[in-house]
């Protein structure tokens, strides 16, 4: 919701401070979050391997509280700007660390789905805000409904912070940075919850690991893997935020209520749930290499059916099959990614990926600004051609980590 939340806002912002249809101020409001987002990768990634998970788990959505709602009540469209980068600062911790935990938690035979499952709440947090955008719109002038929303936004934080206060830190993490102790008690409670006895006999201590630094995802077998799953990163949000965060700015420029906007985004949104369960479905069977290759592909094709459709009908179906196919390739992202670094670098690692990500996010709206001044097949082209190549990085990584266990898939 947070990262979805300014391409919604924008023309009520725009309402409220004057500003002009493709003002720079309109677009640095896009890019703002990201960039905050970029700095946070890059920081918190690397702490949670420093200090642990859980305490970075719980720093970064408070703050996401805290600037969220200070944002919902900026008087000054500078203000707001700044608040939304240190959003995006806080919320940017939150996607390394999150993924990692998950994937230091699940067993070997799930994992691989449930780092999709995790992912496709992505969805259902862009449903939540287009249905909301939606709702407001018809409640307050624009001029009014941002603040609403952008106050709405934090509320679902507000709820993960107090869940993750019953989360205990990473059993793997603790113990590649020698806390035995802790790793001893974070498995007891997990056992106490399910029910079992911890056997009594001490942890096996794990295999030595690189040392947290940066300079260690680009030494060995690391070094090919960090390049290519950041630039497969940099593809996919490319193509994904240049389309998506101009979207709705684009259908209104072209005649459309703001209401029908939302709508029509609500129903993208949902195209996003079966490539999301397609996704769950493949990574186990056809692997995570080629799940992620396939759908990179798929879109990069549903691109170009976009922009060769004739009619609205054909518009609204190349739209949908391009919304799933771009969640299903991040959904089987998200799961591969974690799996190929190991324990003592994997929020470093998902640090920088994120980070590339976020870079591509902060390029993706200026690119995406030619959609407005009617460059659409340019624009559309540059999309296509970077996702095809980041269906090549995908397949060049040459790794599969299905039916790995951790330890093995990140050393592979």
């Amino acid at each position: 919701m947070e990262v979805l939340l300014m391409s919604f806002a924008l023309p009520g912002v725009s309402a409220a401070f004057g500003l002009a249809k493709g003002a720079p101020q309109a677009t640095a409001l896009l890019t703002g979050t990201f960039a905050g987002m970029l700095v946070g990768a890059v920081f918190w990634g690397w702490l949670a391997d420093r200090i642990g998970r859980r305490t970075v788990f719980l720093i970064t959505v408070a703050l996401s509280v805290l600037f969220g709602f200070l944002g919902a009540v900026a008087p000054s469209l500078e203000l707001l700007l700044l608040l939304r980068f240190l959003t995006g600062f806080a919320i940017g911790g939150t996607l390394p660390v999150d993924y990692a935990m998950m994937a230091e938690f699940v067993p070997t035979a799930w994992r691989g789905r449930f780092l999709v499952y995790l992912e496709s709440f992505w969805a259902v947090g862009t449903v939540m805000v287009a249905a909301l955008a939606w709702w407001l719109s018809t409640r307050f002038p624009p001029a009014e409904s941002w603040r609403w929303l952008v106050g709405a936004a934090a509320l679902p934080a507000l709820i993960g912070l107090l869940a993750r206060f019953g989360i205990p830190d990473s059993p793997r993490s603790l113990l590649v940075r020698g806390d035995h102790a802790g790793a001893q008690a974070a498995l007891q409670r997990v056992a106490r919850v399910n029910g079992k006895t911890l056997p009594e006999r001490p942890l096996e201590s794990p295999a030595p690991a690189p040392r947290n630094t940066w300079a260690a995802l680009f030494q060995g077998v690391l070094a090919r893997r960090s390049v290519l799953l950041g630039l497969t990163w940099f593809g996919l949000s490319l193509g994904y935020y240049g389309i998506f965060s101009w979207l709705p700015s684009y259908l209104r420029a072209q005649g459309m209520d703001l209401g029908m906007v939302y709508r029509t985004t609500l129903l993208l949104a949902l195209a996003q749930l079966p490539g999301y369960l397609l996704a769950a479905f493949l990574v186990e069977r056809a692997g995570r290499r080629a799940t992620l290759t396939g759908f990179l592909a798929v879109s990069a094709l549903g691109v170009y059916l976009f922009l060769g459709a004739g009619t609205p009908g054909a518009v609204l179906g190349a739209s949908m099959l391009l919304s799933a196919a771009l969640l299903g390739a991040w959904g089987a992202l998200y799961a591969y990614t974690p799996e190929l670094f190991p324990t003592a670098v994997r929020t470093t690692g998902m640090g920088f990926t994120s980070a590339m990500a976020r870079v591509a996010s902060v390029v993706s709206p200026s690119v995406g600004a030619m959609l407005l001044s009617g460059q659409l097949s340019l624009a559309l082209s540059v999309f296509a051609v970077t996702l095809a190549a980041a269906a090549a990085c995908a397949w060049a990584i040459g790794v599969e980590t299905r039916g790995q266990h951790l330890s093995e898939a990140g050393q592979a």
